[in-house]
């Protein structure tokens, strides 16, 4: 018989069920449920919110839009990865942002082929990964299969707890290959980080093993990417492929466990423009440590992607395949996500972030940090790792790189020659041109010589909170021994917090024992208030001791830094930030990746309270950065700031900001301004952003020479954005499968104009479901909002997406068969007799002890 529950009252909702991850108090009696209460527990920041994953995966669905879709986005696709865990139903359990299995999140600009209107249609998928396909058939499974990030780094976890987590990994990987599995895990890469376009291929990758192909527009997933070919392409080309590289496939000759290391794969592999080639790295547990790999175009590379700037590297580097060649000089495994790569060298960085399983045996965590220990680049030339040289300075943590640049004997004697005059004329106004990389070509008759000098733009920061915080841990407190120490600095922030560099230091170094002090030397679719973010500016004093630096002397920063690596005396010359401003996820023009950039774009904040890496809360980007780096640069060189703790431009967010507004007002002075911020509105966050060129005949740019990147910036950032007020009250997300809103309409922007026919909004608790947008913005002013696509759904903040151009979608190799979504329902023969019966349980039971 059935009964009728009455609704709870506010005051006892909270005895409901609790979710998972949640603990409750045990009731001494059934009376006493009335009034206990569940034990709070703080969701994990990286699973709630928009960081929770989301299944729903959707095809190619017209997406509503108000604004104009620029043409040039017509029959191209951006895409972006991010880590999305299948298995997701222990909230409690260790977890970490970079975990989870790769899902893409994508949007297509379909040109309809009568009317020529631009059609944006969204579409997700996950990565078909060993990883994947095994645990959505093993549902007994509470946890991801892989030991998460957050269990690595963890100072507090014990030796017993880690080798636990990794002994289950690999039972699981074991059991995966044993009869009646329907998915052997033969690589253990989530393919969740980013995603790269080469050769007639688009790749998703991931550090833990090789690319993975995709196909545009659709992302279907084709198969691993050896170097040569990738599964689910036509057989005959994949044999063609096998003859004319003899073979040669990513992990070398190297078989077993080692072969299988040595397929590893960066994240962040590089593609020249003018050759085409794609250049990776590959670090692993055992020596070499680091290896390298160029692979060329299978075909001669099109003229049509050489531009003249471009055209004399690719009669210089004459394609050379490179499967797996060592990197001399690097001691230890290391946490390697990104690199360096100019038109000719290629920049490796051994920090002092290791990962290495031997660690416990020392007592420390698989991933650990020691800052006591040098940062190193080896520099070589692209075709040549083992001519590497070998540069050290003090102890720092990149994972991104915004591009590398190389300079000639020419340049750089021109460059230095001016600087020389300048310095002594003191005061006197020089109105000649500068005379640097910006503006002496490569193809320049005038511009020879071999290179002397490579320099690198990187977002360094000075710890790596940034490993810790985003799995929710407490970093662990070490001591500093650097060549510089400082007396009188801020106190220390946040990942990604505010950043004021306005007090003088005394630098002490130590390898000479003396101390120094230093000289002093908008649019119709966005309307937002102009009052500027409040920022805390305390200051704070550290004690100066003569043993090293503490760890609070540099703060927590991630700025935009240059090195650059004197070939000739093997020194690191230059050495400071850009800019004093929180600077994470940079993006260059392509085409300049490899040359000096004169804009770089990256993600800020413009509160120290958005990026905490305080326990409980995520990083959030709500500010878009434009740098002006010629201008930066010129400058540093014509005044160097103090080495490695020096900036140029020391101005906080909120200053520039301000000067932001006053020449919007027409009250600054007529100077040059080399920032540019785009602020999102409140309650909304941004994700990272991609350059896409403009091809507008009335602009110089699509036919600029390298000599003038005036127009450089002439282009849309494309960048996914997300309403929190879309959250409910707790926090989380409404139901990702709850019915869409009626009323497609878009949610009014803060500040926005009263326009019903333009905007709309749906409560803050609205029972559907929530909603991503893709914005447009123009790359040129940092303030034009050009569009806005209305997504299906909403997508998770996530890591690096790419843009893929009508060219590259349409000359996309051809594909035999795709990696399909395997049916939790089907069995497979093994489990058909009486035997495979028997096993089916035996392996549910193990799988289900092991949770």
């Amino acid at each position: 018989m059935a009964t009728s529950l009455s609704p709870l009252p506010p005051s006892h909702q909270s005895i409901l069920p609790a979710k998972a991850g949640q603990k409750r108090k045990r009731a001494t009696s059934a009376a006493a449920l009335d009034h206990i209460l569940p034990t709070p527990q703080p969701q994990h920041p990286y699973l709630s919110g928009n960081f929770a994953p989301i299944y729903q995966t959707l095809p190619l669905t017209p997406c509503t839009y108000i604004g104009q879709i620029p043409k040039e986005l017509a029959g191209g696709e951006y895409v972006r990865n991010g880590s999305n865990p299948v298995t997701n139903d222990d909230l409690g359990r260790d977890a970490h942002w970079f975990d989870g299995d790769g899902m893409l999140s994508g949007v297509s600009f379909r040109e309809h082929s009568e009317t020529g209107e631009i059609i944006p249609e969204f579409v997700n998928a996950f990565v078909q990964t060993d990883l994947y396909r095994s645990a959505i058939t093993s549902p007994r499974l509470k946890t991801p299969i892989l030991p998460s990030i957050a269990t690595l780094v963890n100072p507090l976890a014990s030796f017993i707890r880690i080798t636990l987590a990794i002994f289950r990994t690999l039972l699981l990987v074991l059991l995966s290959n044993l009869p009646g599995s329907r998915q052997a895990i033969k690589k253990i890469s989530v393919a969740n980080t980013n995603v790269v376009y080469h050769d007639g291929r688009a790749l998703a990758t991931c550090e833990s093993g090789p690319p993975m192909r995709i196909q545009l527009p659709g992302l279907e997933t084709v198969g691993w990417y050896d170097g040569t070919s990738a599964e689910g392409e036509p057989a005959k080309e994949r044999q063609a492929a096998s003859a004319a590289t003899d073979g040669k496939v990513l992990g070398g000759d190297s078989g077993g466990l080692l072969g299988f290391m040595r397929e590893w794969t960066t994240a962040h592999p590089r593609v020249d423009p003018a050759t085409n080639e794609m250049i990776m790295f590959h670090s692993c547990f055992a020596p070499p440590y680091v290896q390298y790999s160029v692979v060329p175009p299978a075909g001669p590379t099109s003229s049509s992607n050489i531009d003249s700037e471009k055209s004399a590297y690719s009669t210089l580097l004459p394609s050379k395949r490179i499967i797996n060649a060592a990197v001399p000089g690097v001691k230890s495994a290391k946490m390697m996500h990104d690199f360096g790569v100019s038109a000719l060298h290629t920049i490796i960085m051994d920090l002092p972030l290791s990962l290495d399983p031997t660690n416990q045996l020392r007592g420390a965590p698989p991933v650990s940090y020691d800052p006591s220990q040098p940062a190193r680049f080896g520099v070589f030339p692209r075709h040549s790792p083992q001519s590497v040289k070998w540069f050290e300075t003090d102890a720092a943590c990149i994972f991104h790189t915004a591009n590398s640049w190389d300079v000639r004997q020419a340049q750089w004697e021109r460059r230095e020659t001016q600087q020389r005059r300048r310095q002594l004329r003191l005061t006197e106004q020089v109105q000649e041109r500068t005379m640097d990389e910006w503006s002496l070509s490569d193809n320049n008759s005038t511009v020879s010589g071999e290179v002397v000098e490579v320099n690198m733009l990187a977002c360094r920061l000075t710890s790596a909170t940034l490993v810790f915080a985003a799995g929710n841990i407490a970093p662990p407190v070490v001591k500093r021994n650097t060549r510089v120490a400082t007396v009188a600095k801020r106190k220390r922030m946040p990942f990604f917090s505010k950043y004021d560099d306005t007090i003088e230091e005394v630098v002490v170094d130590e390898q000479h024992d003396k101390v120094r002090m230093d000289d002093e030397s908008t649019a119709p679719l966005l309307h937002r208030s102009s009052s500027l973010p409040e920022l805390e500016a305390t200051t704070s004093l550290v004690p100066y001791s003569s043993s090293g630096a503490s760890a609070e002397d540099e703060g927590e920063e991630c700025r935009l830094y240059l090195y650059s690596f004197s070939l000739s005396t093997g020194q690191i010359t230059q050495q400071y930030a850009l800019t004093a401003l929180p600077f994470e996820f940079p993006a260059v023009a392509p085409k300049k990746a490899m040359h000096p950039a004169r804009f770089v774009y990256g993600c800020s904040t413009t509160t120290a309270a958005s990026f905490s890496a305080a326990l409980g809360k995520a990083t959030k980007i709500d500010a878009l950065v434009k740098i002006d780096a010629r201008i930066l640069v010129r400058r540093g060189r014509a005044n160097p700031p103090r080495g490695v703790t020096g900036c140029v431009d020391t101005r906080s967010m909120r200053e520039v900001l301000q000067s932001q507004k006053e020449a919007e007002a027409g009250t600054q002075t007529a100077e040059k301004e080399p920032i540019s911020v785009f602020t999102m509105p409140d309650g909304w966050f941004a994700q990272e952003m991609r350059f896409v060129p403009s091809q507008n005949p009335s602009s110089r740019s699509y036919q600029m020479e390298s000599n003038d990147d005036d127009y450089e910036d002439d282009g849309y950032l494309l960048f996914y954005a997300f309403d929190e007020s879309q959250l409910l009250p707790s926090g989380d997300v409404p139901s990702d499968t709850a019915p869409a809103a009626h009323d497609a309409s878009f949610p009014p922007l803060p500040s926005a104009a009263a326009s019903p026919d333009l905007l709309s909004s749906p409560a803050a608790t609205s029972p559907h479901r929530a909603h991503s947008e893709l914005w447009v913005l123009s790359a040129r002013d940092m303030k034009t909002l050009i569009a806005r696509v209305r997504l299906p759904q909403r997508v998770p903040y996530g890591l690096h997406g790419a843009w893929f151009g009508k060219e590259e979608v349409d000359s996309q190799r051809g594909v035999e068969s795709f990696r399909i979504a395997i049916d939790d329902a089907r069995r497979v023969d093994d489990e058909k007799s009486w035997m495979g019966e028997a096993w089916s349980m035996v392996r549910a039971s193990v799988e289900e002890m092991l949770g």
